[in-house]
């Protein structure tokens, strides 16, 4: 199929459908005993009950397994700044994904608004209706605020997925695909291009997973401490990385690098560059729809493994292998927080679902649609959280 017909199919498809999701009754009302039981004058009994001690709400209504997908829609796909109407069937996407792979139920609040405080202050005012917040497609550097003001202000788990879900499935796919080039984690030298949202998160995850030999590149340069260019997110996360404080552009940094990690733009990695990086290097070429590189591209240049962010290539980078387990886990524990050990966790979860032996260039990270990855990272971060909230506890 060209790519022209699948965006008039994908439209038809839409507007078959009237979009993607519907609200449906878990119970049938088909008499005046029903009605009375549902809503007045039964209800107000729940109401009561839930006034009485408001941590019932999330057994006698669906607040418990309730997910809001929020956006501004400021950073839609590799769309850019389209507004939150267009942003909205990404969002109904998302919320049928929530359900299908976690039985979780998620609603899309698309906001018309790009004003920080009023982005945290609408979502705050949110919290009587959800049990957990998921920040999606909201541009940075607003997007780290937003998401740290909001795990700061509310008692419910907060997860901007561009930032942390995209971290989560890198490291997995990362850490198997060490495995099957024999590098040990902690003597690789990475490049991540790219120092938005997804970049810095995937070099704070790293960082947290025992990494060390890090450097991101934006389109100003090489992000080292003193830059008088970068923003207060870049500039923390330089204190931290390109520890030789090496200064330029990817073509200064690249060279001798064991693993390239693109969370940027188009045709951003040449072959060239890859033939300067060490042997078997590893690129994950995630832009989207266009990769840094193609695959075919990168492995004539010597790629040893090639992962993209595409449906159509091996070893997609997909969010969806985690945030449904990330959200089920964290409710299943009744924890409030999504910390960096929980991801580190969710990542190791998502490695495991393939056996070592069945590991080879073309299979690094399972198929979105596994089930059984949904399950795996679900019981890892529900373990991991109640380790945690046990040892808050004692």
């Amino acid at each position: 199929m060209s790519r022209e017909n699948e965006k008039i199919d994908s439209v038809t498809f839409h507007q078959q459908h009237a979009g993607k999701i519907a609200v449906t009754s878990k119970v049938n009302i088909t008499s005046e005993e029903d009605l009375s039981v549902v809503y007045t004058p039964g209800v107000s009994e729940v109401c009561k009950a839930i006034a009485n001690d408001e941590n019932k709400v999330n057994t006698l209504t669906a607040r418990g397994n309730m997910i809001a997908v929020v956006t501004d829609g400021t950073a839609v796909l590799g769309l850019g700044d389209i507004g939150p109407k267009a942003a909205l069937p990404v969002m109904e996407g998302k919320s049928i994904l929530f359900k299908q792979m976690a039985g979780l139920d998620a609603f899309p609040i698309c906001l018309d608004t790009t004003h920080t405080e009023e982005i945290i202050a609408i979502t705050k005012a949110l919290q009587p209706n959800f049990a957990g917040i998921n920040l999606e497609d909201i541009s940075a550097p607003r997007c780290f605020e937003i998401e740290a003001r909001l795990k700061e202000e509310l008692d419910i788990p907060v997860f901007h997925d561009d930032q942390h879900g995209t971290a989560i499935v890198v490291l997995a796919a990362l850490t198997n695909a060490l495995k099957l080039v024999e590098k040990m984690h902690y003597d690789v030298k990475i490049v991540i291009n790219g120092a938005g949202s997804a970049g810095i998160a995937i070099a704070k995850l790293l960082l947290e997973a025992g990494y060390s030999k890090i450097s991101l590149v934006s389109l100003e340069g090489v992000l080292c401490r003193g830059e008088s260019w970068l923003n207060a997110t870049q500039n923390d996360i330089a204190t931290r990385t390109n520890l030789t404080e090496q200064r330029g552009t990817l073509d200064d940094v690249i060279e001798h690098a064991d693993v390239f990690i693109g969370v940027s733009g188009p045709l951003a990695l040449t072959q060239a560059h890859i033939k300067t990086m060490r042997a078997n290097p590893i690129i994950f070429a995630l832009a989207n729809p266009v990769p840094e590189i193609y695959p075919e591209d990168a492995i004539a240049a010597g790629a040893a493994v090639v992962g993209t962010g595409r449906s159509d290539y091996p070893n997609q980078i997909n969010n969806l292998l985690a945030f449904p387990g990330i959200f089920k886990g964290i409710l299943n524990a009744q924890s409030k927080h999504i910390t960096m050990e929980t991801k580190v966790a969710a990542a190791h979860a998502i490695a495991s679902v393939i056996p070592e032996s069945e590991l080879n260039e073309s299979f690094i990270i399972p198929s979105a649609l596994n089930p059984n990855v949904t399950t795996a990272v679900a019981q890892a971060v529900e373990m991991h959280a109640r380790q945690e909230l046990a040892l808050l506890t004692n």
